[in-house]
């Protein structure tokens, strides 16, 4: 059996909406570069492939008793690259409402400073106060057509961003004092791309990201999300009930990467340990390393590639994957003991690819 990749998913005090208020929790240091730090040193320390950041373009919730508030996942993940090495980092920012060069250079920039460690979690915006946040339009997913309309969106504008992030070739800049060339122009390009929702002309101002192409990942729910992860995104995440439905979803996913989501409350052992009850868009499991590991073999035997398991609790579920899960899948010899690449691509065994632009490349 191939290995298992492990992600985890990290918002806030953790996905317990109750988290915040658990012993070990640090609520007072949801808002500082600290905490991010120490949680994302903690992943990479159990040799994970990747964390996501969560965010979105609204607050979280209404109610008071719950977290309220976040700071931008692009810029945490800029400020975590520096002191990390390995592990790779994929923040979300929403496609809705924003611009595709803004993104393209956000997370172009992110890539360099983590060395090629950088990714992409796309977030789509359907509630009607973000959009108020801009005042340049309504969203309205009251059919399925005007669903599929805010997907097609998302499709353009990642399409964009790929092709900004190909707009200089890998060799565009000479850096020659000698002859006072600094890029060499033939070898950068507009991109004029031209869609149903964006038009875009390039270049970007920032150069060929170190991996070529950041990693793109997206969650998908449904057909229509299934959909545009299989044509936009490297990454998709799911939410299956079981191995069966897991099998089904995979079928409809036609991607080298599918990983299972599941929020994970894990303790050494079971006994006496009991989780308030909440509702959530992924299976909720609760239990030792030991059975975690059993329920995502049999899971990656339908068809999953990976996992992004989203902790309960933070720092205890985290520690819980790291300290519990991990070398209990080590032992079991489907994980790996030390990092084997240097680019958030090559943990995921995805090649580097050509520029579309350079000449002689197809352009897609």
């Amino acid at each position: 059996m191939p290995n298992l990749h492990l992600a985890v998913a990290l918002d806030g005090a953790g996905w317990h909406p109750s988290a915040w208020r658990e012993p070990d929790a640090r609520p007072q240091d949801l808002f500082t570069a600290r905490y991010w730090i120490d949680l994302v040193a903690e992943a990479e320390a159990g040799k994970l492939d990747f964390v996501t950041i969560e965010d979105s373009l609204g607050l979280q919730t209404d109610d008071p008793a719950q977290v309220q508030g976040r700071l931008d996942a692009v810029l945490i993940a800029s400020r975590v690259a520096p002191v990390t090495r390995h592990i790779g980092l994929v923040p979300t920012a929403t496609v809705t409402h924003t611009e595709p060069f803004h993104i393209s250079k956000a997370i172009a920039t992110l890539d360099y400073v983590s060395k090629g460690r950088a990714g992409w979690r796309v977030q789509l915006s359907a509630r009607p106060q973000e959009a108020a946040h801009f005042g340049r339009r309504d969203v309205d997913i009251e059919t399925p057509a005007a669903i599929q309309d805010l997907f097609d969106e998302a499709a353009d504008y990642v399409e964009a961003v790929r092709r900004l992030w190909d707009s200089w070739e890998d060799d565009a800049e000479i850096r020659d004092a000698a002859t006072g060339r600094f890029i060499d122009r033939d070898k950068v390009h507009y991109i004029n791309f031209e869609g149903r929702f964006f038009t875009v002309k390039g270049p970007s101002i920032t150069p060929r990201p170190p991996q070529g192409q950041p990693v793109v990942t997206a969650l998908g729910h449904a057909e229509i999300p299934y959909k545009f992860a299989a044509r936009s995104a490297d990454v998709a995440y799911v939410t299956p009930a079981d191995a069966d439905n897991a099998r089904q979803i995979v079928g409809q996913v036609d991607l080298k990467h599918v990983f299972g989501d599941l929020v994970v409350f894990l303790e050494p052992t079971s006994p006496g340990f009991t989780v308030e009850p909440f509702s959530s868009d992924a299976t909720v499991f609760s239990g030792t390393p030991a059975q975690l590991a059993d329920l995502l073999l049999e899971w990656q035997a339908a068809g999953l590639s990976g996992f992004r398991l989203r902790p309960g609790r933070l720092p205890a579920d985290l520690r819980g994957i790291t300290r519990g899960l991990v070398p209990e899948l080590q032992a079991r010899g489907v994980f790996r003991t030390e990092y084997e690449a240097s680019t958030l691509r090559g943990l995921l065994g995805l090649e580097r690819p050509a520029n579309r632009y350079a000449e002689g490349a197809r352009v897609a």
